[in-house]
């Protein structure tokens, strides 16, 4: 068995027969799972078309270059904390704000602001951070502290501690 390995004429068969196998492979099995996929992706791609119009409809701002923007400059505890509140059904007498002057440390221009949220469910708390550290990048969470309303479900006090860097 080995000696037919050494044998050249056994390679000059082989190769043609593999040659020849190839196309054929190509139009029976990889061709059809092309298609498939392809028909999977157009799919996929309406779908992803319909999801960006969404998303579109609720914050058309977000199609502007951030390079171009200049949040750093725009940037304000109350009309940042007052949109998102609302977009996350938090009535404004739930939520307390205090903001303090712009300071620098090391070069760095940062603001800092301690948020108040009264009588809030953790769904909405959840929804209220996220949205606000993704519409505002620079802004960081230094600091939450949960206290649970006693005698209510899902109602919780929650004190939250901002650092926004200009």
């Amino acid at each position: 068995m080995k000696d037919i390995y050494r044998n050249p004429t056994f390679y000059y068969v082989l190769v043609p027969i593999i040659v020849a196998l190839w196309p054929l492979l190509v139009w029976a099995v990889y061709l059809p799972g092309a298609e498939d996929n392809w028909q999977i992706e157009q799919k996929q791609y309406l779908d992803a078309q319909k999801i960006i119009q969404e998303i579109l409809t609720l914050a058309p701002d977000r199609l502007e270059s951030g390079a171009g923007k200049t949040n750093a400059d725009e940037f304000d505890y109350t009309t940042a904390v007052d949109k998102v509140a609302r977009s996350c059904e938090i009535p404004s007498t739930s939520y307390q704000l205090a903001s303090k002057p712009m300071k620098v440390s090391k070069g760095r221009k940062f603001q800092t602001c301690h948020i108040v949220l009264r009588g809030v469910g953790i769904a909405k708390f959840a929804r209220f951070i996220s949205t606000l550290q993704l519409d505002w990048a620079s802004l960081q969470c230094e600091r939450i502290v949960l206290t649970k309303k006693k005698g209510l479900p899902d109602t919780w006090k929650v004190d939250l501690d901002f650092k926004y860097y200009h």
